[in-house]
């Protein structure tokens, strides 16, 4: 029996739209690239896909059409920007959450198929806090919360994490602070998350840092580019290399928890 080839996988989450997920989603994967690792990006926005259209690239076909039996993974997966390889979400109404026994060995298998070929899978989860997008982090390894300084960031995070906590027995997190104005003002923002979670749950909360605000994200959301391919000079883009640095040092998963059929059996059995 060959030895189980381990894959970290990252679920991006953060409750409430509008709080840079996919930018962060995106642009961590480029950055984990660049240090040398395989890494496949999940858009895992089932009625929203929008990966695809911040990257200005066009896919014939999705995760559904390996679900129908249509095609494999690898032929789902297109090429992105820095070596990444891109699954582009299905936009039809189809939950991985709710899946016939049939489509359910067909998605083990398509993702055992790839498994040796990739390090790391970057999850990009919907907004919200829906079943379809708990039952995404609850399967993966690392849970990074993507927070900004709105009120209602931190009151959805803060619900994100309670869900996963109460529901699904998660206690470790991540926390990214996002477009913040300073190191400090992340920090804070990470403060009040921890001190209402620590408080009221049985949870361990790890800040990771902060991406700043800067006008170059949204020149490159404009020319649908990455803002680490299109300006790999600007602050959040030298932020987004340190923070793939930190992630480059978490701790492998052993396994069963470090290959990709097991992923996909949380996946599926909510």
């Amino acid at each position: 029996m060959s030895k189980v080839h381990p894959v970290q996988v990252i679920a991006v989450t953060g409750g409430k739209g509008g709080v840079g997920k996919s930018n962060v989603s995106i642009n961590l994967s480029l950055a984990l690239a660049d240090l040398g690792r395989r890494v496949v990006l999940l858009d895992a926005d089932l009625g929203l896909a929008n990966i695809d259209v911040l990257l200005g690239v066009t896919a014939s076909r999705n995760i559904g059409d390996v679900l129908a039996g249509d095609c494999t993974l690898r032929e789902v997966m297109i090429e992105g920007p820095g070596g990444i390889k891109i699954v582009p979400a299905s936009s039809g109404t189809q939950h991985l959450t709710h899946l016939s026994p049939l489509e359910h060995a067909g998605l083990i298998n398509a993702f055992s198929d790839i498994s040796d070929d990739l390090d790391v899978l970057v999850i990009d989860t919907a907004a919200g806090i829906s079943e379809q997008v708990l039952s995404f982090v609850r399967a993966a390894q690392e849970a990074l919360v993507v927070v900004c300084d709105e009120p209602t960031s931190i009151t959805d995070a803060y619900a994100v994490i309670k869900l996963l906590n109460k529901n699904h027995d998660m206690y470790r997190f991540r926390v990214l602070a996002n477009m913040v104005r300073s190191e400090q003002e992340g920090r804070h923002l990470f403060g009040k998350l921890s001190k209402v979670s620590e408080r009221f749950l049985e949870v361990a909360l790890q800040y990771v840092g902060s991406i700043p605000f800067d006008e170059a994200v949204r020149k490159a959301v404009q020319r649908q580019r990455p803002v680490y391919e299109a300006y790999p000079r600007a602050k959040a883009s030298l932020a987004f290399r340190q923070l793939a640095q930190k992630v480059d040092n978490w701790p492998l998963p052993t396994a069963p928890r470090g290959n990709l059929e097991f992923f996909v059996e949380r996946l599926v059995h909510s």
